[in-house]
């Protein structure tokens, strides 16, 4: 039996998507954030289960992510150079689905017995492994994918909600259950082995249901109307993409909004076990933490779109953003207190999620000016320059937590928080993402490309019709 054709946007473009596709587009970005998420959770393992120097391994992480930075800008132009006739994103989820448990579990496998120097190098190999090249190579297509998969921008910001629903559960899920899971398991290196292996598993199976279901055109089965997204374009010499980009005014801001959010994210995933155990006196407070941050996480994807509808998607982002710095700025009067923190952390919280959800869309409007400016897409290099700039701003939130500690010559072993330690937490945990929530808003402030983009897209139309 047929399915009942979709209508239209309120722009007047055919709809394709139906829940099934949005559930299992969004298992892809729940699959990426367990990586993410289980990397956040590095600091900890390799500094109070492993032993290893919190700068050194900083240092570490930030070369893996500027290493990963470089690779999204190559796999982004492997993919604008596919051959014509090809698929360009689908293939990519399906190879890189079972290296990527293995690896995943590889990570905690850190040899006991290697010196210092040998795992820092086994650490940096399966670092470098795991985000650089199988989650990029993952992760450029399926963003990409976003792009080709329908022309409605509506869906386009579904398509984001879903996403960002998905993959903040999973990074929930992680902040939930690492520490006591892994404690309740023995609280050893041996027990966070057993936690990554089952991780891997959800992880396959994640990208296996999404890869099954993704598609590469906006075609809607079952539909009397049809619409297909125009991606076989001439692929742009590299060189010249990248100059076109660094043109694109707007790219610009969110490549840098891009890195301020990550900045942010790289601190969330790798601070919260320190903060707990450093300043409230307990680590397994972490799984409460999360459990509790559950409920601005939910009402900030129920918020999200009714805020979009209402506001547009800049100006929901203001709002956020100027939630985010409040809510941040008052803890700074308080920063010992736990109920007092996790209350207003709930705001930050809340104050983050559009930004997960809009993002991808914010690049996809640049996407449509790149076309608009210079009558090219570059939907690939365009994703992986941007992803470039996420790489190294999550990089540098979690090495931010490292070198932090690190200045302040923290022990893991040691059984007295010492004054520098404190202050060092305080810095990344509420200091520096006060300075990324301002720095965030103020860009927002100058983001007019929104307003501007419905004149654009007739303009773009009215060229391939006149070259037709």
């Amino acid at each position: 039996m047929a399915k009942k054709p979709l209508g239209k946007d309120k722009f007047g473009v055919q709809k394709v998507m139906r829940k099934s596709d949005y559930f299992a587009d969004s298992l892809g970005q729940f699959a990426l954030n367990l990586m993410s998420g289980l990397v956040g959770q590095l600091t900890y393992f390799y500094t109070d289960k492993v032993g290893m120097a919190a700068g050194a391994i900083a240092t570490v992480f930030f070369i893996c992510k500027i290493f990963d930075a470089f690779t999204d800008v190559i796999m982004g132009n492997i993919v604008d150079h596919t051959a014509p006739g090809k698929e360009k994103y689908r293939p990519w989820i399906l190879k890189m689905s079972i290296p990527a448990a293995i690896i995943m579990i590889m990570l905690f496998t850190v040899p006991a017995g290697f010196s210092e120097p040998a795992k820092i190098a086994y650490m940096f190999l399966t670092n470098v492994l795991l985000t650089a090249i199988i989650y990029t190579a993952i992760a450029i297509p399926y963003t990409a994918l976003m792009v080709v998969r329908t022309n409605s921008q509506e869906e386009r910001g579904n398509m984001g909600i879903w996403r960002a629903a998905a993959g903040y559960a999973s990074g929930m899920i992680i902040a939930i259950v690492t520490v006591p899971l892994t404690n309740m398991l023995g609280g050893n290196q041996a027990a966070w082995i057993k936690f990554s292996i089952g991780f891997a598993v959800v992880l396959l199976i994640a990208l296996l249901i999404c890869y099954k279901k993704a598609k590469e055109c906006a075609v809607e089965a079952g539909a009397e109307t049809t619409t297909v997204v125009e991606d076989d374009e001439e692929p742009v010499p590299f060189k010249e993409a990248l100059s076109n980009l660094f043109h694109n005014k707007y790219w610009i801001m969110i490549l840098v909004m891009g890195v301020m959010s990550n900045v942010s994210y790289g601190i969330g995933g790798a601070s919260g076990t320190y903060y707990c155990k450093l300043i409230y006196g307990d680590d397994n407070l972490v799984g409460i933490l999360g459990a509790i941050g559950m409920i601005p996480t939910l009402a900030g994807f129920i918020a999200v779109g009714p805020m979009i509808k209402k506001m547009g998607v800049t100006k929901t982002l203001k709002v956020s953003f100027f939630i985010g710095m409040i809510s941040t700025a008052v803890r700074i009067f308080n920063p010992t207190n736990f109920w007092f923190n996790t209350i207003m952390g709930c705001f930050a919280t809340f104050a983050n999620i559009p930004m997960m959800c809009l993002l991808g869309v914010m690049t996809a409007m640049t996407i449509d000016y790149n076309e608009y400016k210079y009558e090219k897409r570059m939907v690939g290099i365009s994703n992986a320059a941007s992803g470039f700039g996420s790489k190294i701003g999550s990089g540098l939130g979690a090495s931010l937590v490292g070198w932090c500690l690190a200045i302040a010559s923290y022990d893991g072993f040691a059984t007295v928080v010492i004054p520098a330690v404190k202050q060092a937490v305080f810095t990344f945990g509420i200091y520096i993402p006060l300075i990324l929530f301002i720095v965030m808003f103020v860009i927002t402030l100058k983001f007019d490309l929104e307003a501007k983009l419905p004149k654009m897209k007739e303009e773009i139309a009215a060229r391939k019709e006149n070259k037709n």
